[in-house]
């Protein structure tokens, strides 16, 4: 850390978008889940989930590599995948390799039930994201917002 004496303040523009951000970090996911639930009856987080499985190899992954995708901790997505389950939508297994790890798999349900919720997340990512970046290089956002998640 630099010393305090060589701190310069954040511009007005710049505490702006730090505080902008903040608040978009916050609001967004549940603006975007409420709209799933209301028009699809799925949350944000089993759409990420079943999203996540759709686009994997044989449409499974071990719990571990899922709940990184999906952002959540190992006994949030083990909630997740159990819901999901009790409604046909995923499947979990054991291991075959090591006996410890589990895998979910996404199920022909499971995918329909994607499919089906597909529409309303697309409505919903134009409406509460996509449309207020009209004129903006995208490409340059993308870049820069993968820049805050992988910085250390």
């Amino acid at each position: 850390m630099p010393p305090v004496t060589a701190l310069e303040p954040l511009t007005v523009e710049e505490d702006a978008l730090v505080r902008a951000l903040g608040r978009v970090m916050s609001v967004l996911p549940r603006l975007i889940d409420a709209d799933l639930r209301r028009d699809a009856g799925i949350s944000l987080t089993e759409y990420s989930t079943l999203m996540h499985l759709s686009e994997s190899p044989d449409r499974r992954m071990r719990m571990s590599e899922l709940a990184a995708a999906c952002d959540l901790s190992l006994s949030g997505m083990t909630r997740a995948v159990a819901r999901l389950e009790s409604e046909h939508l995923v499947r979990r297994f054991q291991c075959d390799e090591d006996g410890r790890g589990w895998f979910a798999a996404l199920t022909d349900a499971g995918l329909a039930r994607l499919e089906a919720a597909y529409p309303t997340h697309l409505v919903a990512t134009r409406r509460r994201i996509l449309d207020h970046f009209a004129g903006i290089d995208l490409a340059a956002v993308a870049r820069a917002f993968d820049g805050l998640s992988s910085a250390d």
